[in-house]
């Protein structure tokens, strides 16, 4: 069925096709509407969930770990602030091998306050142990949102699915939507090797572990995340085979030929397409790489499409505060170091605190790309882009 969503009307829709067990959540803008939208269906009893409102954030993931732990399909929704709240439960939810899974709305970590779009929150989050997946759009989100309850159960970790807040969050979009039979036949009913509500066969969750035995268990949760990717892949097949809608884990777009191309996350990647068919329409060979699953990062793939173009600009909507840069841009620096065929890098860390960028500066960004690859050298490799005074 074709609609017209925002990107949080998708992801609610996608939460009631779903119909998990649980849902604990407590609202923040932009994320707000996710789970304002999903309560309505628990009020109506269009789904069975077992809706728990909560006080705040740390607290909701923290009941989302305790139904996760109990056997439930657990979900819930968050943005910025509410992400860092919950950071520390994060951690335990990887660690106790729960797939939670959280429908993200990047928004700015403060301070200064700021309610719209960089990725600062998640990417702040990304040593946790979930499984990022950044969407360029409404219909991505709401398809991705479907795929990572199965991605996360199969692998037993936690993950978020992202959307861009404002751009995708409240944008309306055309979103084609799956027969409501249909996703839980996709998903089936999740699997349970253990459950805190089995009494016949009772577990112990959270105890200390010291130096006897908690690097072995770290080292599994690292091997858990090691495998995770023919996982992924594995899923969005068979999620293509059975909807007609394919996502790879690196979006390629016109890299065959690139001479010069960007890498992006998230709705830039949207925006960056359109670039590159003007640009191709005046002769430009230039192409687009988009990180679609960000964690575990898809150092293989990635290092494919990164090797096609003499010349890459890696656009990060975060900064690391550390003077080198973003950290999509120090993921593929890091990759490349062993490559045969190493790109020339720029780093353009831009739209911080939700300041937009436009296609005409996204040509603009692969016009200094040419420059440099007339060159051969970089002259300046991190630079902020679109910022006063730059």
């Amino acid at each position: 069925m074709i609609v017209a969503r925002t990107g949080n009307e998708a992801m609610a829709e996608a939460m009631r096709q779903i119909n998990p067990d649980v849902v604990a959540a407590y609202p923040i803008t932009p994320a707000t509407e996710v789970v304002q939208l999903f309560s309505k269906f628990v009020h109506d009893g269009v789904v069975d969930t077992e809706f728990v409102p909560v006080e705040s954030e740390h607290s909701a993931c923290s009941a989302c770990v305790g139904a996760s732990a109990a056997g439930a399909r657990v979900m819930t929704s968050t943005a910025s602030q509410g992400l860092a709240l919950m950071h520390e439960i994060l951690f335990i939810a990887a660690g106790l091998r729960l797939p939670i899974v959280i429908c993200l709305v990047n928004r700015s970590l403060s301070s200064p306050i700021n309610i719209h779009c960089d990725h600062s929150d998640t990417l702040a989050s990304r040593d946790s142990g979930w499984l990022q997946i950044y969407t360029e759009n409404a219909q991505e989100a709401y398809d991705t949102t479907i795929q990572l309850v199965k991605i996360a159960e199969t692998v037993l970790l936690p993950g978020i699915v992202s959307t861009d807040a404002f751009i995708i969050s409240h944008g309306m979009e055309r979103v084609e939507l799956v027969d409501d039979k249909e996703v839980p036949a996709f998903l089936g009913e999740r699997k349970l090797n253990y459950s805190l509500l089995d009494t016949d066969a009772p577990i112990t969750l959270g105890p200390l572990d010291l130096q006897d035995y908690f690097f072995e268990h770290k080292r599994s949760e690292i091997d858990a995340m090691d495998r995770v990717l023919p996982v992924i892949e594995k899923v969005q097949k068979e999620f293509g085979d059975k909807f007609g809608r394919y996502y790879p884990v690196v979006d390629e777009y016109k890299m065959d030929d690139a001479e010069v191309a960007i890498l992006v996350m998230g709705s830039t990647g949207g925006t960056a397409k359109v670039a590159v068919e003007r640009l191709r329409e005046k002769g430009k060979k230039v192409g687009l790489i988009r990180c679609r699953v960000y964690r575990p990062f898809p150092k293989e793939a990635m290092c494919a499409a990164l090797s096609k173009a003499g010349v890459i600009g890696i656009m990060d909507r975060a900064d690391t505060l550390s003077t080198l840069g973003g950290h999509l841009y120090n993921d593929a620096r890091s990759i490349l170091y062993d490559a045969e065929v190493r790109p020339l890098l720029k780093n353009y860390i831009y739209g911080l605190g939700g300041r937009d960028i436009s296609i005409e500066e996204i040509e603009t960004v692969y016009e200094q790309l040419f420059e440099i690859k007339k060159s051969g050298k970089v002259d300046k490799d991190i630079v902020y882009f679109g910022v006063r005074g730059e």
